[in-house]
């Protein structure tokens, strides 16, 4: 199957206005401003996109209008973030998608129910048998309650040609190297889900990273993992590091919001239960901004 997933993909904020609706204005402009930043792949209605908040109706228009802006410029490979808690609701939202110009599912751990490593694998066994176009898989404990293991991963790898890579966000290598190391398949994409260990991955074989901090900095994100120049690479890295600990000191997406409104990109506007960034916090961002 097609995985034309590498580099640097990016996690999508959704801007709302000041009322709190969908600003699409600010949108095409976050959509063009990554594109022509030099990122890889888009990835829409993900964590980053406050997806639980947004309607069904909602995540159908913003679909639609990131294609459009896509189709328009760059046309990136587009990522859609499918997942959920109940097995039976993705697999029937799966089979009434339309994914014309969607180039893979982004699938997320099964949360709070805290299944087995057996449940995990079943879960991701349905959507596999379900889904038409590839699936990348997403391990992000902090969130879920759970995490998936090297071996859950493998297995599903090796046993559904779709299954073509995973989002590993643990907060450490430790999963993402060993899933380097015994992958059958090099096809199969090992991909950061933090941005503070995007260049970690890379150097020691890696497949890139879904990134956050690329919605402000898709110029230097990219050329970061692109070069090849260590140096340049460190330089970069560390370049960005206070910057990236600092938006996700409060939470996430209420930090790389805020860091966009002080860009002039879009209001800093989140839906509740996700309130805007202290104070001392904005400060801080605004303060590193402009370093």
């Amino acid at each position: 199957m097609k995985n034309n997933i590498y580099g640097v993909g990016v996690a999508l904020v959704t801007p709302f206005t000041i009322s709190g609706e969908v600003d699409y204005d600010a949108l095409a402009k976050l959509v063009n401003h990554v594109s022509d930043g030099g990122v890889d792949y888009l990835v829409a209605l993900g964590t980053t996109a406050e997806t639980p908040t947004l309607t069904y109706e909602e995540k159908n228009d913003i679909i639609a209008f990131i294609i459009d802006i896509n189709s328009k410029n760059r046309s990136l490979p587009l990522v859609v973030g499918i997942g959920g808690n109940c097995t039976k609701n993705v697999v029937d939202e799966i089979k009434k998608y339309d994914f014309t110009d969607i180039d893979a599912i982004l699938s997320v751990v099964p949360y709070y129910n805290k299944p087995s490593q057996t449940g995990i694998y079943e879960h991701y066994k349905a959507i596999a048998k379900a889904s038409p176009i590839p699936i990348i898989l997403y391990n992000v404990p902090s969130r879920t309650g759970v995490s998936m293991t090297v071996d859950t991963t493998l297995k599903l790898a090796a046993d559904f040609d779709n299954i073509i890579g995973i989002k590993e966000a643990t907060g450490t290598t430790e999963n993402m190297v060993n899933l380097l190391k015994w992958r059958q398949n090099s096809d199969f994409r090992v991909i950061s889900g933090d941005d503070s260990l995007a260049l970690d991955l890379k150097l020691i074989g890696g497949d890139g990273v879904i990134s956050v901090i690329a919605n402000l900095y898709p110029d230097k994100f990219s050329k970061m993992l692109s070069s090849d120049s260590q140096s340049e690479q460190q330089t970069i890295n560390k370049g960005v590091a206070d910057i990236i600990d600092a938006i996700f000191a409060e939470g996430n997406p209420i930090g790389i919001k805020e860091a966009l409104f002080i860009k002039g990109m879009m209001s800093n506007t989140v839906r509740l239960p996700l309130v805007s960034v202290t104070n001392e916090l904005s400060e801080k961002i605004t303060n590193l901004i402009k370093l």
